[in-house]
């Protein structure tokens, strides 16, 4: 290692986080902060970090792409069949960490996980570019496969198959929905002060508070 990571540091500046600027539903202020980071952060405002844990209780972790928000949570696509997938069926509880650099922001959820309906996951295949949509096919997400010629050759096989014709969505493809019970902002502050205000959900109803750097 070429550098002392030790030695890494940057101080963090935003603009204040404050109770009284909490408002009532988290998922409206998500979407507020959502609309910043994709003018300032671009194609990569989606970008999420989706942690599950399977049936030995380990946690796993990648990064995924938000592709739906509304009241009743946050959508992202993927194999059902992928390890993601069979741990979601196994313990259907998620976290999702955003991190926005530029604006010195971070979004922590957790909830539950459900399975979306098929005519959404249907929607939302078909508005997808045609080569994503073969992608869905080609490739069997987590399993081991012996080269990149392997994937190589599918995709002409699954190009030929489809030359002409409209794409299906794969049974095994489609979207999952995070329900979320807990939703945290995080403003970075210069000396590590950092402004956190948590919202959690009881009885149906949104409460939030303040938390210490």
């Amino acid at each position: 290692m070429t550098r002392n990571i030790a030695d890494i540091r940057r101080d963090y500046e935003g603009g204040r986080l404050d109770e009284d600027q909490a408002i009532d539903s988290p998922m409206a202020l998500f979407d507020e902060w959502l609309t910043l980071a994709l003018d300032s952060e671009g194609l990569d405002a989606n970008a999420m970090t989706l942690a599950t844990v399977d049936s030995q209780g380990f946690p796993h972790a990648r990064v995924v792409l938000l592709k739906g928000l509304d009241e009743r949570g946050l959508v992202f696509y993927t194999n059902y069949h992928s390890h993601k997938g069979s741990e979601l069926t196994n313990v259907p509880h998620a976290a999702l960490v955003f991190w926005w650099p530029s604006v010195s922001r971070q979004v922590r959820i957790e909830g539950r996980v459900e399975q979306i309906s098929e005519s959404e996951s249907d929607a939302y295949f078909a508005s997808r570019p045609r080569t994503s949509q073969l992608g869905a096919w080609i490739a069997t997400q987590s399993v081991v496969i012996p080269n990149r010629t392997w994937i190589e050759e599918r995709e002409r096989r699954f190009e030929r198959a489809y030359e002409g014709q409209e794409i299906p969505r794969p049974i095994h493809w489609g979207g999952y929905r995070v329900i979320p019970h807990m939703i945290e902002f995080w403003q970075g502050q210069p000396s590590r002060l950092h402004d956190r205000i948590r919202y959690e959900q009881r009885d149906g109803t949104w409460h939030h508070f303040r938390l210490a750097p």
